[in-house]
């Protein structure tokens, strides 16, 4: 799909690749720069199943919603890291189940709040919120979100393939532990990361992303550091089938698209608290 030159106010440095427009255009998306579509080239040259592995990833997403929805009853979301809207969004899934599951979507790119606003005028059960996912306090205490989620009832609360994006030293792990902390017994944890066994490829696309967005980046980690994010939760249950690939997480059939390289993958799963 040819991408188009969206709407930026001033503030924004069109010149400098964003995490999320940067997905958006390996989903296929429009809203994405010229910076945005060079940075994810390069990316393809080295790591080619990039934009196989982002699709998957949606799907994950899609999937996850949908059983949280359907099989544990969750009616509300807080969709860390959201990035720009596309099809099958967590409100579209969820309320696809029951309309009054509310989502509250968050992230720190003006541009994501403005085209999430537009596209959730009329839905008094979703918002979008900017901030900094690392600000649980502020998040947490927003009045759009105490608007939205009851904190005394089971929330979900999803960091899909946003930790990568947190540097070790602001502890995504404890981020993790924080928002486990807040929520009540029943309420679950969606977390993936994108992982790689190869030394040379963290350290490649690490290095490559912090660059090209101007530090608005953390690591490309191994698969036991993810699973240690969610250590020291009380009470905490992975569901089946653990820890995983995303794709083969619950895979309902089998039209994702095959990943034909493995040199990253995006890893993850879904935890319950109780």
């Amino acid at each position: 799909m040819a991408a188009r030159e969206l709407w930026s106010p001033e503030a924004i440095d069109t010149d400098v690749p964003s995490v999320a427009r940067m997905y958006d255009f390996f989903l296929g998306g429009s809203d994405n720069y010229e910076s945005d579509r060079a940075a994810c080239a390069q990316l393809l040259e080295q790591v080619p199943s990039t934009m196989t592995l982002a699709v998957n990833n949606r799907h994950f997403l899609r999937r996850v919603v949908r059983v949280l929805a359907q099989e544990y009853g969750i009616r509300q979301f807080i969709d860390h890291g959201s990035g720009l809207p596309t099809q099958d969004n967590v409100h579209q899934v969820a309320q696809a189940v029951d309309p009054e599951a509310a989502v509250v979507y968050v992230d720190n790119d003006p541009i994501v709040l403005a085209h999430g606003r537009a596209l959730l005028d009329e839905n008094e059960r979703t918002t979008v919120i900017q901030a900094d996912m690392r600000d649980t306090d502020g998040i947490f205490g927003h009045e759009e979100t105490r608007r939205l989620i009851d904190f005394d009832q089971p929330v979900a609360a999803l960091f899909v393939s946003v930790l990568h994006c947190i540097p070790d030293e602001d502890d995504p792990a404890a981020l993790v532990r924080d928002v486990a902390r807040r929520l009540v017994p029943g309420s679950f944890l969606v977390v993936c990361q994108l992982v790689s066994d190869r030394p040379e490829i963290r350290k490649f696309v690490t290095d490559f992303m912090a660059e090209a967005t101007g530090g608005h980046w953390g690591r490309v980690r191994e698969e036991h550091e993810l699973a240690g994010f969610l250590e020291g939760v009380d009470g905490l249950s992975i569901l089946d089938p653990g820890l995983v690939e995303v794709s083969t997480w619950r895979a309902d059939n089998d039209l994702a698209p095959v990943q034909q390289t493995d040199e990253w993958v995006e890893w993850g799963g879904v935890a319950r608290l109780g």
